[in-house]
């Protein structure tokens, strides 16, 4: 998982500041009419809605634009339907990919995203190709510089927490998804600065990319990610933290 959660926390800290944070509204706003469709438009009973809102509190969305995502996924306001698709396929060097995909057009979605897949040196494969290779979890990261890993050992694992390890600078935590919020409640009452915290897909197993394969491979994630009707991308790569910060630097 290491070499992939360096890079989504990477993504998590430039968000609040990207130039592109129109597409992080358009995408915030899909999941939370997508989520109230499904659930209602209630967060405190509907926990895919309260993980959409926290999302979109994270990139600093107005809480006016979160307000008619709710009433558009309710029918109260009128408003696009999305459809929930889900995509898997290998990148450069074998990488494997799982892309979470909202569209109103699933035809038009699937061939741009396919063509990505080729343009960056990889393939789309079918249902179920890559997604064993993955497992649900909660996740937070929290810098090693905010508290002593004592502490926060002590709490993420008496609250419910699967797993807790190092990585660089970084104190990771992973639980069951059902656990996510029954974790995140019990760090946000100690006040512990977390750096990013999701319900994600991470991989039972790395593959670790070098060189020119792990700019390749980087390359296709963000163009992945960037996608309007893309909402989430997940992968197995483990890429030196080297090449991590040159992406990082040059996006």
């Amino acid at each position: 998982m290491s070499g992939h959660s360096k890079w989504a926390s990477i993504k998590h800290k430039k968000a609040a500041t990207d130039s592109k944070r129109g597409k992080l509204f358009t995408k915030a706003i899909k999941e939370i009419t997508v989520a109230a469709r499904n659930g209602g438009g209630k967060p405190d009973a509907n926990p895919q809605l309260r993980l959409a809102i926290q999302k979109a509190k994270q990139v600093n969305m107005p809480a006016d634009n979160i307000e008619r995502a709710i009433k558009k996924g309710t029918g109260e306001l009128e408003g696009v339907t999305y459809e929930e698709i889900v995509y898997e396929g290998y990148g450069p060097a074998g990488v494997a990919i799982y892309i979470e995909a909202l569209t109103d057009n699933k035809n038009r979605t699937t061939s741009e995203v396919r063509n990505l897949f080729s343009k960056h040196g990889g393939n789309m494969a079918g249902a179920g190709s890559v997604s064993w290779m993955f497992e649900k979890k909660g996740y937070f990261a929290v810098a090693k510089e905010t508290i002593s890993e004592d502490i926060l050992m002590s709490i993420a694992l008496e609250s419910g927490a699967e797993d807790f390890t190092t990585e660089g600078n970084t104190f990771e935590i992973k639980t069951l998804p059902q656990d996510y919020e029954k974790v995140k409640k019990a760090l946000d009452e100690k006040s512990i600065k977390v750096e990013s915290s999701e319900i994600t897909m991470i991989p039972k197993s790395t593959l670790r990319v070098k060189d020119e394969k792990a700019k390749q491979v980087l390359a296709l994630v963000d163009a992945l990610e960037e996608h309007d009707d893309v909402q989430n991308v997940y992968a197995n790569f483990d890429i030196p933290e080297e090449i991590l910060k040159t992406a990082e630097s040059e996006s």
